[in-house]
């Protein structure tokens, strides 16, 4: 099954095209592209007779630092204004795609080929880039969406569970973030680590038509977007916390988890609150536990570093921390907490907490 829907963007609308086998006709329709690729990709991508410019994804490439080598290599390939570039790959690729298509000769045209369920449930739609610079994840970044996102969920057949997981994680995330009768339509996909080739496409299908609402009411996150944010300020630290020793698809669950720890302990829910976080706890947990024995603890986990990492998020006020967390009946919200040290006390004791309840505190020190 194939189906396609359109996202309204101020830099003008682009269409989103899910289905299986869609790679084959990419390539037919741009020839004469410039394929910019995730290193694993590279080969088999090369055997179609285009021009590719592989990139190994990992967080140094999507580096302020590295993205220069990527330009470089660009135009090297001959790439101009006419050039058309496509992205095939994960987080990391569509970053670095999105930012050096967006500044190669003041922008040229792009086409993103998600190839984790993190991407194709999530980070494809939207058109912002997140760039790190000297060890601070996303420091920098903008906002240029492709011209087309094209969802082939055979991807996913290369994906280990772990992976699976953490683009759950996403999805979720934006479900529950846009409301709880869409958290619950993604909790009846049954989403595991072992979905099928349906259960696949209608988790990707709810979590972009739940986040297409986000983008089109709010594209440059000054307002509804910024709850897409859940569980990312408290899972970006973690990730720096243990060198990232961890996936951000699975930090970000795990930041999840925190939030709902903090709001818990600062009595933020009502009853009914409580039982609905408990819901989306309870399946957090679930995840983590289907890949039990295949998912690796990161060796430490530098809580000091957690709490600085925390500190410089950019999304702060000077006097005021800002993160979402769950609230009253259990909707989200961007809570303020006073800059102090009770208010730090209490976030490093969510994260022991949430740690603990995953059976990670042996490695916290």
């Amino acid at each position: 099954m194939r189906e396609s829907f359109e996202i309204r963007s101020s830099a003008g609308s682009y269409d989103v095209i899910i289905g299986a086998g869609l790679l084959g006709q990419v390539v037919k329709d741009y020839p004469n592209a410039l394929f910019l690729v995730d290193t694993f990709f590279v080969d088999a991508i090369k055997r179609s007779g285009v021009r590719v410019v592989g990139v190994t994804a990992s967080e140094q490439a999507k580096s302020l630092e590295h993205v220069p080598e990527v330009i470089i290599r660009l135009r090297e390939c001959g790439a101009n204004r006419g050039t058309h570039l496509v992205a095939i790959g994960g987080g990391v690729i569509q970053d670095v795609a999105t930012f050096a298509a967006s500044v190669y000769m003041r922008g040229i045209p792009w086409t993103y080929m998600p190839t984790t369920l993190l991407g194709m449930a999530d980070s494809c739609i939207g058109g912002k880039s997140s760039i790190n610079v000297a060890g601070y994840k996303n420091l920098v970044g903008n906002f240029y969406p492709p011209k087309h996102v094209v969802v082939d969920t055979e991807f996913a057949n290369s994906l280990s569970a772990e992976q699976i997981v953490g683009g759950l994680f996403e999805a979720g995330k934006i479900c529950y973030a846009r409301g709880f009768a869409e958290f619950n339509e993604y909790l009846a996909c049954e989403p595991t680590a072992q979905m099928n080739a349906e259960q696949i496409r209608k988790v990707v299908s709810g979590a972009l038509r739940a986040k297409k609402w986000f983008i089109e009411v709010d594209e440059f996150d000054q307002n509804e977007r910024l709850l897409l944010n859940f569980g990312h300020t408290f899972g970006h630290a973690l990730e720096a916390g243990c060198d990232f020793g961890v996936s951000h698809g699975i930090a970000v669950g795990i930041g999840m988890l925190v939030a709902a720890r903090f709001a818990s302990e600062r009595a933020l829910l009502s009853a009914a609150g409580a039982r609905r976080v408990d819901g989306l706890v309870s399946h957090a947990r679930g995840l983590l536990r289907s890949v039990d024995g295949m998912l690796e603890p990161p060796p430490t986990i530098d809580l000091a570093r957690v709490s600085e990492k925390f500190e410089n998020d950019k999304k702060h006020y000077s006097e005021r921390y800002r993160m979402v967390c769950p609230i009253r009946d259990g909707e989200l919200e961007l809570i303020a907490e006073p800059r102090n040290a009770d208010t730090r006390k209490r976030i490093l004791d969510a994260y022991r907490a949430a740690l603990a309840d995953i059976g990670w505190s042996s490695h916290i020190f």
